[in-house]
């Protein structure tokens, strides 16, 4: 078996192409000892001889940040028989800089030069040829969401990893001798790249210090006139090689105002933007309740008729109880709102690919540092819209630890999509004929308090400024319908895997606890008595013992919610007697922002790595839960 590893920047088009190699069939776990997310797939027409490994996009691999380190490990540790770096032709000096950090690892490699449309849009010219012959690696041009070239990507990546070739050596001149000199002091079987490393970072490729031979000659050049910052040295180094490529196959005709330019007018506008995103999110989450209302409502009839069966033809009481009451009303319920999870996922993925979401982070940096967030925060909040647990993982691309720890504190009051079917249900309940505005209601609360709450850490848990943020923007596209749809069901695959695991054993006992015990009625069950048990403290927020043993549930996970509510009052009829709009609308409001799910609790634990602050953040979510619930109990009565 060959292994190929696909390698790029982020906004390249490697996903495109990565799914193009592999026919999209692929395994998604995630990477040994992290919780980034991993991707492979066999190699079309290979009958499984080609296995084709995702990396993470990384601009490069010199750091420890997650992302490159996993990138570099994987290239060194397991040596694939091909790795195809993916360029981005409109930007490629910035490109090449990660192009030559492979090259220094000396792997075999298989340079795409894709958006060559963009280039040409730019009136730039590449010539592809010639970069395949001054760098001494094969080369392929593509438009990849277009399909254009991908044939021969897929035909040069079987050709090559069969009979891999290790590119030339590319001399950085001056700095050679440098080089060899670290290269030595650092023992035998040491490796010009690992050297460089050393030059660039002052430590050794898994982080740990030099040898005091290395370190005593790091000292005496740093002593010399010319002799210190290596770092900025190895750099330069490599950019010079960039500029000489850069001049013998690029070149560019004039210049031109491109349709990206004319929309970043636009939503980069400093009066328009934010209104621009208010208006896509307001869009977004209308697309996704109005759309899916047909499809939700063709399940819920479907599993109405299936209990109806089953209540017809299964004789045994306890076994019809648990069929109809538990599984069917409980877990039955859950799958109803399937459609608008996968409605918003579908929109998340279409802003992704579409290029405004980067732009979106970066005109919101404006606003987010002055309540102490940093930039790169927004991408985990806007995750977080999906699921609060990737999101918090996504927060290792922020390097300070300050600003690392507010972004995961707050990232929990950003709605994901488990409390998404709680907000349908409720609003389409009591608040039929403006369901998507409440909605969108409920997200834009939760993102206005994790602000504030950044906003009191920064002033007195974590004070300082946030470091500064830089994010290169990508061109807009139209995206693939492929990916987007691939993206989509990734995500509600993942829903639908843990409804039938964790959610399934769920349903089954909260059924248990609202039967048990046998015969005694809804009244005397356990169920019954957790939640009357809770009442005197959730009174004053209007609940009654049926939400108070919800909110038990939805700490196991957010969807228990419904799929209790589910259970208790088998139909949304037996829901709208049990509570009046205000009482919906505060206890769509604690769900919003108490204690997350225990797959969260137990993600900060491990993020962090402290008890102090996964208690913290439990903790303070729950009250400020409670005081938001409590204010808006006893305001909104005058507003609705």
């Amino acid at each position: 078996m060959k292994t190929v590893a696909v390698i790029g920047n982020p906004n390249v088009g490697k996903t495109v192409i990565f799914n193009s190699l592999t026919g999209m069939k692929q395994h998604v776990a995630n990477w040994p000892g992290v919780t980034v997310e991993k991707k492979e797939g066999w190699l079309v027409g290979s009958e499984k001889r080609v296995r084709v490994v995702d990396l993470p996009g990384t601009y490069a691999l010199t750091s420890q940040a997650v992302d490159e380190k996993i990138s570099r490990d994987f290239l060194v540790n397991e040596k694939p028989d091909l790795v195809v770096n993916i360029v981005d032709a409109s930007n490629l000096a910035r490109n090449l800089n990660l192009t030559l950090q492979l090259i220094e690892l000396e792997v075999p490699l298989l340079l795409v030069l894709n958006k060559m449309d963009m280039a040409c849009t730019k009136c730039m010219v590449v010539n592809g040829r010639k970069l395949q012959e001054i760098m001494g690696v094969a080369v392929v041009e593509t438009v990849a969401y277009r399909g254009h070239g991908m044939e021969i990507v897929r035909n040069e990546v079987k050709k090559l990893a069969e009979s891999p070739a290790k590119p030339p050596k590319i001399s950085y001149g001056d700095l050679e001798r440098q080089i060899e000199a670290i290269r030595m002091s650092l023992g035998r079987g040491s490796r010009r790249w690992e050297a460089i490393h050393v030059l660039e970072n002052g430590c050794l490729p898994d982080g740990k210090p030099v040898g005091k031979k290395t370190e005593k000659i790091l000292k005496t050049w740093a002593k010399m006139p010319n002799g210190g910052q290596t770092e900025i040295k190895v750099i330069e180094a490599r950019y010079q090689q960039i500029a000489r490529f850069m001049g013998q196959i690029f070149s560019k005709n004039m210049e031109v105002v491109t349709p990206t330019d004319r929309l970043d007018r636009l939503t980069l506008n400093q009066w328009l933007a934010f209104p621009i995103f208010l208006m896509l999110m307001w869009v977004m989450f209308h697309f996704a309740y109005t759309l899916s209302f047909p499809f939700s409502s063709g399940i819920e009839t479907g599993f109405e008729w299936l209990g109806g069966w089953v209540s017809g033809h299964v004789g045994l009481a306890w076994l019809k109880s648990l069929i109809v009451d538990g599984l069917i009303g409980g877990l039955g319920f859950l799958f109803t709102f399937v459609p608008p999870i996968a409605f918003l996922f579908f929109a998340i993925a279409w802003l992704e690919d579409s290029g405004y979401l980067p732009r979106a982070a970066f005109f919101m940096d404006r606003f987010m540092s002055k309540v102490g967030l940093h930039g790169r925060a927004f991408i985990p909040m806007l995750m977080g819209m999906g699921c609060n647990v990737p999101a918090i993982m996504a927060t290792r691309s922020i390097d300070s630890e300050k600003d690392r720890l507010i972004t995961i504190l707050v990232n929990p009051l950003v709605s994901c999509s488990a409390r998404l079917p709680v907000y349908v249900l409720l609003a389409g309940t009591f608040f039929p004929e403006h369901a998507g505005t409440v909605i969108f209601g409920l997200y834009a609360l939760g993102v206005v308090l994790a602000l504030a709450m950044a906003w009191l850490f920064r002033k007195t848990i974590f004070k300082g400024q946030p470091e500064p943020f830089i994010l290169e923007l990508p061109d807009y596209q139209w995206p693939r319908m492929k990916d987007v749809l691939l993206k989509t069901w990734q995500n509600v695959a993942e829903f639908l895997k843990k409804a039938t695991t964790f959610l399934l054993a769920g349903v089954v006992i909260i059924w248990f606890l609202n039967t048990h015990p046998w015969g005694a009625g809804l009244e005397a069950s356990y169920s019954a008595g957790l939640g009357h048990l809770l009442e005197p403290v959730f009174r004053p927020l209007g609940f009654g013992w049926e939400e108070n043993v919800a909110l038990i549930a939805g700490f196991m996970a957010k969807e228990l919610v419904v799929g209790t509510f589910g259970t208790l009052y088998g139909t949304n009829g037996g829901l709208a007697g049990s509570m009046d709009k205000v009482t919906a609308l505060a206890f769509m409001v604690f769900v919003l922002l108490y204690t997350p799910c225990l797959a969260v609790v137990g993600v900060i634990r491990k993020e962090t790595g402290s008890w102090k602050w996964t208690a913290f953040s439990v903790g303070y979510s729950l009250l400020l839960a409670y005081g938001v619930g409590f204010i808006v109990k006893n305001l909104a009565g005058f507003l609705i």
